[in-house]
């Protein structure tokens, strides 16, 4: 009884190690990307006090997400629970520190100069509000762990997007700068399903709706950046 136990139990530890190691790995190349800025000279601490807000918001959704992976691993079902709770709430405030603070950057003047101002605003609203969507239906779908767990990773990929690009060469990209990072963003989701196909035959429809979520967005950002409205109020936040 015990042998059949084990190897019943082994593909689900198996598969709790798997994404703590991608909550890891995700974290290490955010906290990679603003080390490397920090490291050439690029980041400063001496930014207004609404930046540093944003970066540690963030930056402790990275930390939420990894710890929920690691009490899984562990098998702290009742913690995760309770902390799943506070990340549900957590997500509200992450939108509203991103929509405000991107806002801010805009009418500061502190819009990186290889960005067009209009699509840099529409990349990281719409990255918030992708992120949000995808990480509030995981926790919506928290009673189907398949699915639970895919989408949630699907959320935390789409949330690295600062980290990833502060890793990109992204002066020397032009116009190719959203698919740059969403390529990146690819090899983590293709990983993902490698790993489904080689342990369940299968890819999981998650990835197919949470990626496919976050590439339609990605198609939909320079079009919406050079609409006349949003041209507008680029123009009105820039003045």
């Amino acid at each position: 009884m015990a042998t059949t136990a084990d190897t019943q139990m082994h593909p689900l530890v198996r598969e709790r190690l798997f994404f703590f190691v991608m909550a890891l790995v995700i974290a290490a190349t955010v906290v990679s990307g603003f080390s490397l800025q920090l490291a050439m000279g690029r980041s400063s601490f001496g930014a207004p006090w609404w930046v540093h807000v944003h970066g540690l918001t963030f930056m402790g959704w990275i930390g939420i997400y990894l710890a929920q992976n690691f009490l899984i691993w562990r098998g702290e079902l009742t913690l995760h629970r309770r902390l799943g709770r506070v990340a549900a709430v957590y997500v509200g405030w992450t939108v509203l520190v991103g929509l405000s603070v991107n806002t801010l950057t805009a009418i500061n003047h502190r819009i990186p100069p290889f960005f067009e101002p209009n699509v840099f605003l529409v990349m990281d609203w719409l990255t918030v509000l992708t992120f949000a969507g995808l990480t509030l239906a995981g926790v919506a779908m928290r009673g189907r762990t398949d699915w639970h767990r895919r989408l949630m990773l699907c959320g935390a990929i789409q949330v690295m997007t600062p980290g990833v690009g502060r890793l990109l060469p992204l002066p020397l990209m032009g116009t190719w700068i959203l698919w740059g990072i969403w390529a990146v963003m690819l090899v983590y989701v293709a990983v993902a399903m490698l790993y489904d196909l080689r342990t369940r035959g299968k890819v999981h429809p998650a990835y197919f709706w949470g990626f496919g979520a976050i590439t339609i967005v990605v198609a939909l950002m320079r079009p919406i950046a050079f609409s006349p409205p949003m041209l507008s109020l680029t123009h009105y936040l820039m003045g």
